[in-house]
């Protein structure tokens, strides 16, 4: 039960937001008491924070299973922002927003770890792309990895990026395709460009 009382707040959090969704709420979703849920985490605080961890856990082990594939690194960056927007579909309500005004420690160590995750995945798609010939070999790849990390959490700011006047798609999209344009070599661009070129034809 606790398993399915994580899956079912989780999704409710992404979709609606943390602050938006009531213990009531996911009661009622599962046809279950609200007592029920309080037998399992004894606050919303710490529902909140389970499902947090519980997101971004799933997140984690995609990222490093498309890394797994060893795909060409533009491709493999491009991948990881698909596979993460289609976990993260639903920003209408800015959970994340909500997450940081609410329960400001869960953020805290929610983005601690994203930092730990995302340094070890975007460190070695660096060092890769340099090898390839993909990335410059002049790129500061600890400056690199880290102004990307800034870059990634600070467009999800919602006081610099109001939702009304950015869509969460396209504000990643333009995002990534600025990061990739400052390091890649005429190599990489042309892949970059293919990229953008496949997706402009598909939609």
């Amino acid at each position: 039960m606790r398993e399915k009382i994580l899956e079912k707040a989780a999704e409710m959090f992404l979709n609606i937001g943390f602050k938006s969704v009531t213990m009531d709420d996911i009661a009622n979703e599962l046809g279950i008491s609200k007592k029920t849920i309080y037998t399992h985490f004894s606050t919303k605080s710490k529902l909140v924070e389970a499902a947090a961890l519980y997101i971004f856990d799933t997140i984690s082990t995609g990222i490093k299973a498309i890394s797994k594939q060893e795909l060409n690194v533009v491709e493999e960056t491009y991948a990881i922002k698909n596979f993460a927007l289609t976990h993260l579909k639903s920003e209408k309500s800015s959970p994340l927003y909500q997450l940081n005004k609410y329960y400001p420690k869960v953020a805290a160590v929610l983005r601690e770890k994203q930092f730990e995750v995302m340094q070890d995945c975007v460190v070695e798609n660096l060092q890769r792309g340099i090898a390839s010939g993909h990335y410059r070999k002049d790129i500061p790849i600890p400056f690199i990895s880290r102004i990307y990390f800034a870059g990634i959490t600070g467009i999800k700011d919602n006081n610099l990026f109001p939702i009304e006047d950015f869509g969460v798609i396209p504000l990643m999209e333009n995002y990534l395709e600025y990061h990739v344009r400052a390091i890649v070599t005429e190599k990489g661009l042309t892949t970059l460009n293919k990229l953008i070129n496949d997706k402009t034809i598909k939609n």
